[in-house]
């Protein structure tokens, strides 16, 4: 009997402007995998002339969702209505954790700077990867962290300032163990400590 196996976005980075990058098509294998039920919508907002603007949204099964909005014209893509709606997709799947924190997701197009994402048929995900076949049975105590927590780990790490020791030392107090050691119930309890330093240094607006 073959083992359940779990969809690993390290597999499938790019590299960006020298920045790891996870393409949308690849983010939307990723959101299946661990959620073969949630909920896609895309909607065109507007369209005036040459330029689109389309506004997603993705629901989580059980509660959890976020909108993204993506804009584009036909001087950057001649398909700029399929850039548009895969520009929308890719905000609101970053916004639910389904990306990668260090190269932003807010630019696509031919522009310098400017992040090139493939338009992404909604209806054509890639089909090499089964969606839904990770272990739902398995106690969250049994497996390593996953790669979402790890990036929003060290994505709040770099924002509180901290390095790998103090991050070290925060596991060790909260788990009894080390940040690279860390199971994914363990990863949420560290989670939770940043984001109670990240609140308490937020100034507070009187």
């Amino acid at each position: 009997m073959s083992n359940p196996v779990t969809f690993e976005p390290s597999k499938y980075l790019s590299v960006v402007n020298g920045s790891d990058y996870l393409e949308v098509k690849w983010r939307l294998v990723w959101l299946r995998s661990e959620h073969p039920d949630a909920q896609i919508e895309t909607e065109l907002m507007s369209h005036d002339g040459n330029r689109a603007v389309f506004r997603a949204r993705v629901a989580l099964p059980g509660g959890g969702s976020a909108t993204g909005w993506g804009t584009e014209d036909a001087v950057n893509f001649p398909n700029y209505l399929e850039a548009a709606e895969t520009k929308a997709l890719g905000r609101a799947l970053a916004a639910l954790g389904f990306g990668t924190q260090f190269c932003p997701d807010f630019e696509f197009g031919a522009e310098e700077g400017r992040v090139v994402d493939a338009p992404v048929a909604l209806k054509r995900e890639p089909s090499n990867v089964t969606q839904g076949t990770f272990d739902r049975d398995r106690a969250s105590v049994d497996q390593e962290a996953t790669y979402r927590q790890r990036n929003l780990i060290g994505a709040i790490v770099r924002e509180l300032k901290m390095d790998q020791r103090m991050l070290n030392e925060l596991a060790l107090e909260v788990t009894g163990k080390g940040a690279n050691e860390l199971n994914r119930k363990e990863a949420s309890s560290v989670i939770e400590h940043l984001k109670d330093r990240q609140q308490a240094q937020t100034p507070r607006i009187a």
